[in-house]
């Protein structure tokens, strides 16, 4: 892994944007190993902490014959859903490593795709991938915009920056000096699940935050943050290949992309709050009813799941769609769209 960046560099003059950086070491980390997810992993998600998250995600997606969920992980959510819904299941994962271990897991109850689909009518849910697409690294300076990138020493350098990248920090009002992340890949990302979207749902679900918080002033170092082993530090450059890198989600820009896209935009609240209007609740009761000596275990999670302090707060939700009539009861409560 080090030699393909370096040699990279290399070809590229001695600096490359760190985006393409990102790319490369995460292509690497998620390309080539299945040990990312769960307790003995480097981080968990949502699934994997039991499946309280997904039975009251199905809450939401009864009436939809299709799901699309893209980068899969483990498929823990699958397999739950799959057990809810009666429902064609389709996945997008890029990684074959991850690809292996969610067909092990799930057999011949879902199919797998190379592409997104044309004309997909139905639900696409995106748990935690947004985070993962690649960023461009940026400082504003009082001598102007520079984008930060990545030296043949793997450290950071400096460069002023040009194109859609200057166009898009100068449209942001921020404290000078100031460093932080313009996610461009993930409205690229957006706008194709918009074209290939005949009818439905895109669902994202990430850590993250609408715009006037991303670019607070007291966020002056950005968001930047690498995993492993449940454990968080903030250089990129430690290990490449070998641990998360990540950076949280605008999810004002991607709003914004779907609109431009001519989507709608369904809803937007935080996960303790999607959940709660789901039935989190009615779910727990009816776990009570079915095991009250696995009731504690399930309360922990809802813990995980709700909590200002967990993954209540920090994790939001994002509806975006086209032909959805019906308002989605997910957001029935506590709908924030009108900050994005």
């Amino acid at each position: 892994m080090l030699e393909r960046i370096r040699a990279e560099i290399a070809a590229a003059g001695g600096w490359i944007p760190f985006a393409r950086y990102m790319e490369l070491a995460l292509q690497a980390y998620y390309g080539t190993s299945d040990r990312q997810f769960g307790t003995r992993g480097d981080f968990v998600t949502a699934p994997e902490l039991g499946s309280l998250f997904g039975r009251t995600l199905a809450r939401q997606l009864q009436g939809f014959e299709r799901i699309l969920e893209i980068g899969a992980g483990s498929g823990a959510l699958a397999d739950t859903l799959l057990k809810e819904l009666p429902c064609e299941y389709l996945i997008l994962e890029t990684s074959p490593a991850l690809r292996a271990r969610q067909a092990a897991r799930l057999g011949n109850r879902v199919k797998f795709l190379d592409a997104l689909p044309e004309d997909f009518r139905g639900v696409v849910i995106a748990n935690e991938v947004v985070d993962a697409l690649p960023v461009h690294a940026v400082g504003w300076k009082p001598e102007g915009v520079v984008e930060r990138g990545v030296s043949k020493d793997l450290a950071w350098q400096e460069r002023p920056a040009s194109g859609t990248l200057l166009e898009e920090a100068k449209a942001i009002e921020v404290p000078v000096p100031y460093e932080s992340e313009i996610g461009l890949a993930a409205r690229g990302w957006m706008r194709s699940l918009a074209e290939h979207l005949a009818q439905g749902v895109i669902l994202v679900i990430d850590y993250g935050f609408p715009r006037h918080e991303y670019y607070h002033p007291q966020r002056s170092m950005g968001t930047l943050m690498c995993h492993t082993r449940h454990r968080a530090h903030g250089d990129p450059f430690a290990r490449p290949g070998e641990e998360d890198i990540t950076a949280h989600v605008d999810f004002s820009a991607l709003a914004h992309a779907a609109r431009e896209s001519g989507l709608d935009v369904l809803g937007y609240a935080t996960q303790a709050q999607f959940l709660v209007n789901c039935g989190i609740t009615d779910v727990l009761a009816q776990a009570n009813l079915e095991n009250a000596l696995h009731y504690a275990p399930i309360a922990a999670e809802a813990q995980k799941l709700l909590s200002p302090a967990e993954m209540g707060e920090l994790f939001k939700v994002l509806a975006v769609g086209r032909g959805v009539k019906q308002p989605l009861i997910g957001f029935s409560r506590g709908d924030r769209s009108n900050t994005l």
